[in-house]
C-alpha cells in the first residue's frame, strides 16, 4: 500500500511548480526484485528544472532519474527505467542494495482530466486505486471500488477485479500481467490513526516517532497543561477523560494505552475495545493488563490486544521504549513478526 500523505505532498509541490511555469513528472517504483532501498509504490516528483521532492533510492539514482524525467517531460510520454543495482562498476556507487528496480516516469499536466481526478481524491483523503498500463496505455482510477476516471471500458476485467478485491488488503503496489500486457496497480489509503492514551513524558517520543513513521497521532489525556502542541506538535489533541470520548468518532484506530494511572487506563481500554480497534497495545506487565480486563468485564479475546506492548530489544530509557513500541506498530502494520534480518537473502521478503 502506498501512503496517501506522500502522494498529497507530491501533488501539492507539483501545483506550486505549475504556478512557476514548470512542467512536472511523477516517478514511482513499479517493481523490485531482490533488495532495494524502497518498495513498489514509493513516489517522488521532479520538475523540468531539476527540483525534486522525495526519494526512491536514498540519493544514489536520483541524478540519473532526472535525466530520464527530462526526456519524459519533453516528449510528454511515460517512460520505464530499469536499474540493476548489482552492477557496481557501472554505477561506481557502492550501492548496498543489490536487486533490480523498475521505475515508471509519468509526465503530469495540470489539465489532464485523469490526473485531475487523482489529485482531487488524494487531496480529500479518499481511498484511491490506480491501474496504469506500462509504459503507456490504459489508465483507470477507482475511489474504493467505484471507477472515477480513465479508460474503464478498455481496462481488462481481470485487472479491475484484482484492483477492487484487494483495495482494503493491498500492502504494496504491484504489476499485474494480462495477455502479455503489464499493469501497474497501486492503492493509496489514509494513514492509520494512532490514539495515544496518556500525555506523560514517555508518550512524547512515542508520538513523535509514530508521526515520523506515517501514523496520524491523537493524544487523549484530560490534562491540558500536558496535552498540547508544546509537547506534542505533530499530534491532534483530545483533552477529555477516556469515558467522555465518543468511541464512534475513534473507530478503526490503533491504540497505545500508557496513562500510568490504572483507573484511567481501564477507562481507556474500555473505550478502545468499544471503538472496534485495529490494534490495542497496553504498557506494563501482562498481569496488570489482565487485572484491568477483569475489572472492565473483558478478556484478551475481546480485541486485538498486545500486552505488554513493544518488541523485546532490551529497552530501558523512554526513547528506547518508544523505539520498541513503534517497532511493534510497524511490524503489525506490515504483517511482519519483527524478527532480525540477520542471514536473510531478501530484506523485504
Amino acid at each position: 500500500m502506498s501512503r496517501i500523505d506522500e502522494a498529497r505532498e507530491m501533488f501539492a509541490r507539483m501545483e506550486q511548480a505549475w504556478s512557476d511555469g514548470e512542467r512536472t513528472a511523477l516517478l514511482t517504483i513499479t517493481q523490485v526484485k531482490g533488495s532495494a532501498y524502497r518498495l513498489p509504490g514509493a513516489k517522488m516528483m521532479m520538475t523540468e528544472k531539476g527540483k525534486m521532492l522525495g526519494t526512491l533510492s536514498g540519493g544514489c539514482l536520483e541524478s540519473d532519474l532526472y535525466g530520464w524525467a527530462e526526456k519524459a517531460i519533453e516528449e510528454g510520454k511515460p517512460r520505464l527505467v530499469h536499474y540493476d543495482l548489482s552492477e557496481s562498476e557501472l554505477w561506481s556507487l557502492g550501492i548496498g542494495c543489490k536487486g533490480t528496480m523498475e521505475v515508471a516516469i509519468f509526465p503530469v499536466h495540470s489539465s489532464d482530466p485523469f490526473w485531475q481526478s487523482v489529485r482531487e481524491a488524494v487531496a480529500q483523503d479518499r481511498v484511491i486505486s490506480l491501474a496504469i498500463e506500462l509504459p503507456t496505455g490504459v489508465r483507470a482510477a477507482f475511489e474504493g471500488t467505484n471507477p472515477i476516471a480513465g479508460d474503464m471500458d478498455a481496462l481488462p476485467a481481470v485487472v479491475a477485479q484484482q484492483l477492487m478485491q484487494r483495495v482494503w488488503s493491498r500492502t504494496r503496489a504491484e504489476v499485474a500481467v494480462v495477455d502479455g500486457r503489464r499493469f501497474y496497480v497501486d492503492t493509496m489509503r489514509p494513514s492509520e490513526r494512532l490514539i495515544i492514551c496518556g500525555a506523560g513524558h514517555d508518550a512524547v517520543p512515542v508520538a513523535a516517532l509514530a508521526a515520523k513513521c506515517g501514523f496520524r497521532v491523537t493524544v487523549l489525556d484530560p490534562r491540558k497543561e500536558f496535552n498540547g502542541t508544546g509537547r506534542f506538535p505533530a499530534a491532534e489533541h483530545l483533552v477529555v477523560e477516556p469515558d467522555q470520548a465518543d468511541p464512534a468518532q475513534l473507530s478503526a484506530s490503533w491504540w497505545v494505552i500508557m496513562n500510568h494511572l490504572q483507573l484511567r487506563d481501564e477507562a481507556a481500554l474500555r473505550l478502545a475495545l468499544q471503538a472496534h480497534p485495529k490494534f490495542v497495545g497496553v504498557l506494563g506487565p501482562v498481569s496488570r493488563t489482565q487485572e484491568m480486563l477483569n475489572n472492565i468485564g473483558a478478556d484478551f479475546d475481546s480485541g486485538p490486544i498486545h500486552a505488554p506492548i513493544g518488541l523485546d530489544i532490551g529497552a530501558e530509557t523512554i526513547d528506547e521504549v518508544a523505539v520498541s513500541i513503534v517497532s511493534e506498530l510497524l511490524a503489525v502494520r506490515s504483517g511482519r513478526l519483527g524478527e532480525s534480518l540477520h542471514g536473510r537473502e531478501k530484506i523485504h521478503g
